[in-house]
């Protein structure tokens, strides 16, 4: 065991563990899945011409990442899978840190290691992994800045404590470039540390100048972003603030947490039982609250999971924001929605049973090298600011699941502290049915949604077989966008700001034709034809074959059909 943790041979499981369930999933598909393809375009523009270029859709920075992802088209060629498996690189890097550092919040090895495995085998996690998006990323730069200071704090010298100061500022700084919030790390985290070391004046000095640099060039960034041709700008103070949308997309997305942390929240259930008559009325009490805020989300009998989602666990075991036309096929019964939310809620409740509970023990001995103090002192700030720069992106549009990753994992740090100190010293091994149950979902889901792009891309090549160009056909919007890069390269988006006049809305459709979302964004196309999950919509089938395809842990493949916009049929 010592030459285990020698070597962090834990860390390296975790890793290898999200290695073996992306291969897997077969994650292969050569068009957009979700807003990566915007991404994957500047990362191909950057492979080709040595230039880092926009198109109209990306608001965050993207920075490194594109640089990593231009690399991988370079050393294995021009394809959308080959840029996307950067990303998976570095969420094997983020998996072996995350277990660094919950060591390092006084976690046992067993305890780091199954709480690494909850949250990096989670389906939100494992489909993100294989995007191109920048969730991955931008939670690597926050982790790195946490290990960091979590480092300075258990300095033995002054010099190891400035050391690590600076590995964190500089890190942060580098990293957070693919996405702006991430930068709360220099901006906030850091700051943190240094108000729990005021007392020795030379760290303090030194780490407030890093700290100087480091947000003159996170200020530096931001400036020149925003000179960027068909970059698109992010408002802080937005004109239209919705209350009323505010808290509805906050709920929608907040009340997936636990069933995002599910195996760890299980290890709470237990609790239940040390509960007093009084304590069961409250928890009540609380339980019919949860059933007011889930009503108020709009989700019919109030069942887990509450967010319609784009990625992460829904319904329909897939990514869900596809905006074709018909009804996906439902992946999670009602049952086992009922299952979910009964273990996801049900360890919220025994968390507060715990605490309301004067008999929990408590295993403090071995917790003294980083105190409750410090940890609350270091990350609640974090959090909060966090939690509060969602509120203008809520209040006028929606927040999805995998915005709260970094809540995630503050949340987990928070709960596997409380459980080792107040609960029990060790996780119980039996959690890993838990996670494994979980690391099944995340793998089908993963892998239904790749098969469900590929057979996109099936019929968009049969469609181009039988002589109808992709400008004629919406094949969701994710299809749509590449389509439109490779005609006009860029989006058309309202939001540009530089070059002037690029926006140009698009023309009418004609009124004998079916509606295709994101229009707008992507006027070279004009369609005649689209596809749909049912055959029977806009003006009916056309001869070009369905296609089928494979949806794990489902009663059968899924079907993707042709159907015809127009009622004149083909020009």
């Amino acid at each position: 065991m010592q030459l285990a943790r020698r070597l962090r041979l834990p860390a390296i499981l975790c890793a290898l563990s999200v290695l073996l369930c992306e291969l897997i999933s077969r994650p292969y598909a050569e068009m957009g899945i979700a807003d990566d393809r915007s991404f994957l375009w500047t990362a191909q523009q950057l492979a080709t011409t040595g230039h880092l270029l926009y198109n109209g859709w990306a608001t965050p920075i993207l920075g490194w990442q594109v640089y990593l992802g231009a690399a991988f088209l370079k050393l294995f060629g021009n394809s959308l899978t080959a840029a996307r498996m950067s990303t998976l690189l570095v969420a094997m890097l983020l998996a072996f840190l995350l277990q660094r550092t919950f060591v390092r919040v006084a976690l046992s090895e067993r305890n780091a290691t199954l709480g690494t495995l909850a949250l990096v085998l989670s389906p939100l996690y494992l489909t993100l992994s294989v995007t191109f998006m920048t969730d991955i990323c931008g939670l690597f730069a926050i982790v790195a800045c946490v290990y960091g200071c979590l480092r300075v704090l258990q300095a033995s010298t002054t010099n190891a404590a400035i050391a690590w100061l600076c590995f964190a500022v500089v890190s942060n700084a580098i990293f957070g470039t693919v996405r702006q919030i991430a930068w709360l790390g220099v901006l906030v985290v850091v700051p943190s540390t240094l108000w729990l070391l005021r007392a020795q004046r030379r760290v303090l000095l030194s780490g407030a100048a890093a700290t100087l640099a480091g947000a003159t060039f996170v200020l530096a960034c931001v400036h020149w972003f925003k000179q960027q041709p068909y970059s698109i700008p992010e408002h802080l103070i937005v004109g239209n603030f919705s209350i009323k949308l505010l808290v509805g997309h906050l709920l929608h997305t907040f009340l997936d947490i636990p069933l995002l942390l599910l195996p760890i929240m299980a290890l709470f259930l237990p609790q239940l039982r040390k509960t007093t008559r009084k304590q069961l009325l409250l928890l009540a009490g609380i339980f019919v609250c949860y059933l007011l805020s889930a009503a108020h989300a709009h989700r019919p009998l109030f069942l887990e999971p509450t967010s319609p989602d784009h990625f992460g666990i829904n319904v329909h075991g897939m990514f869900d924001f596809t905006e074709l036309k018909g009804e996906q096929p439902i992946l999670l019964s009602v049952w086992a929605q009922v299952l979910l939310t009964l273990i996801s809620i049900g360890g919220l409740l025994g968390i507060i049973a715990s605490r309301l509970s004067a008999r929990s023990p408590s295993n403090t001995a071995d917790s003294q090298a980083l105190s409750w103090k410090q940890l609350l002192t270091l990350l609640v700030p974090f959090a909060a600011v966090y939690t509060l720069l969602l509120f203008p992106r809520a209040a006028t549009l929606e927040i999805f699941e995998r915005y709260t990753l970094a809540l995630l994992v503050v949340a987990l740090i928070f709960l596997l502290r409380y459980y080792q100190d107040r609960v029990r010293a060790q996780i119980p091994f039996a959690v890993l049915p838990l996670i494994l149950l979980m690391a099944i979902l995340g793998v089908a889901i993963t892998h239904n949604t790749f098969a469900f792009y590929r057979a996109r891309i099936t019929l968009a090549n049969e469609l181009n077989a039988a002589g109808i160009p992709d400008t004629s056909v919406d094949n969701g919007w994710e299809y749509n966008f590449g389509v439109q890069l490779r005609h006009a390269g860029f989006i058309n988006d309202s939001r540009i700001v530089i070059p002037a006049h690029a926006y140009v809305p698009a023309p009418p459709l004609p009124t004998a034709s079916c509606d295709m979302f994101f229009y707008d964004e992507t006027p070279v196309i004009r369609p005649l034809y689209g596809v749909s999950f049912d055959p029977t919509g806009c003006y009916g089938p056309t001869p070009i074959a369905p296609v089928h395809y494979s949806r794990w842990l489902a009663r059968g493949p899924g079907t993707l059909y042709v159907l015809q916009y127009s009622q004149h049929g083909r020009p």
